[in-house]
């Protein structure tokens, strides 16, 4: 048995110092409950940029690009040391944590963001760091497009986990990379919710045989900055929330063990069965008895992407 630990709270909106604090403090309160996996919301790190959803990209050019600049001076770069208190915390207690996080690419131009998740082993160590591979509609004009590199499953002493990014989910391809490496335990941190999404994950869980802890996004209007530009017309007084969250544990079977957690903040700790995610694939096993290789074949280009080679003058 495992037990996990899905965070549903909100972050300091557009603050990293202040929320990789609430982080921390988080993961401290968690473990010694007995957790031993914690997962934050995608993004969590300053915050999901949910204004694109309401802003046109055109037409409201001057919020955009000032509510970008913060999210960008916001950014985790992870050549820095500024996610250290979270390794740290992670570190001192024995924990696994996987954490979304905007992050500002430190290898090419140092401006694109990326919407990130990284997984941190229990000696502190970055051990996966995935970048969603396809920004959703209007998050395009937010990040920048991810790659392969971080498709990776990884063991841990709660198992073999892999993470996915809200409607990457929605990509069979994707999920396949993660069923052929036995991924046990499935994370999607994602802003989405609603029963639409739900069965997602259900469906995700029946097809893979394996656990899916789905950790959403649960923000209010009063989780916003008190300088955020045009909040009355963005997200006027009487409107309270602006995403549910809807976090919620999901069984090999396909069944709902926990959650949805809707409108509120807070935690969903629980005990699961790792080894049900093995013996759940005697029927159905996508990526062995059941994949036809002679038939079908997945290539997944996993290089980090770069558009400039630099070659050493002989």
């Amino acid at each position: 048995m495992s037990k996990i630990a899905i965070i549903q709270e909100a972050p300091c909106v557009l603050d990293r110092d202040n929320t990789i604090k609430k982080a921390v403090d988080i993961v401290n309160a968690v473990a010694e409950q007995g957790a031993e996996l914690i997962v934050f919301p995608e993004a969590f790190i300053p915050g999901y940029p949910a204004w694109i959803w309401r802003l046109r990209p055109g037409g409201d050019w001057g919020i955009c690009e000032e509510l970008h600049g913060r999210l960008l001076k916001n950014a985790i770069d992870l050549s820095s040391n500024e996610i250290d208190p979270i390794c740290q915390a992670a570190k001192e207690k024995g924990v696994t944590v996987v954490c979304g996080i905007n992050e500002r690419d430190h290898t090419n131009s140092q401006s694109t963001i990326y919407n990130a998740v990284v997984t941190i082993d229990t000696h502190g160590k970055i051990v996966n760091h995935h970048r969603k591979l396809m920004p959703t509609n209007p998050e395009r004009m937010v990040w920048g497009f991810g790659d392969g590199n971080g498709l990776n499953v990884i063991e841990t002493p709660s198992g073999k986990i892999g993470s996915l990014i809200c409607w990457e989910n929605y990509m069979p391809l994707a999920r396949y990379s993660l069923y052929s490496q036995g991924v046990e335990v499935y994370i999607a941190p994602t802003y989405d919710s609603g029963e639409a999404w739900i069965g997602t994950m259900q469906h995700i869980a029946r097809e893979g045989k394996c656990w899916v802890l789905s950790c959403g996004v649960a923000l209010e209007r009063s989780d916003l900055p008190n300088d955020f530009p045009n909040i009355d017309t963005l997200y006027p007084s009487d409107e309270q929330w602006i995403n549910p969250g809807d976090s919620l544990v999901v069984a090999p079977t396909g069944d709902i063990v926990a959650g949805p957690l809707g409108k509120e903040k807070g935690h969903i700790i629980l005990d699961i069965d790792v080894q049900k995610a093995a013996l759940s694939k005697r029927a159905l096993d996508v990526a062995g008895h059941y994949s036809r290789p002679d038939v079908f074949e997945l290539h997944v280009n996993k290089s980090r992407q770069s558009p400039t080679r630099f070659e050493n003058e002989s």
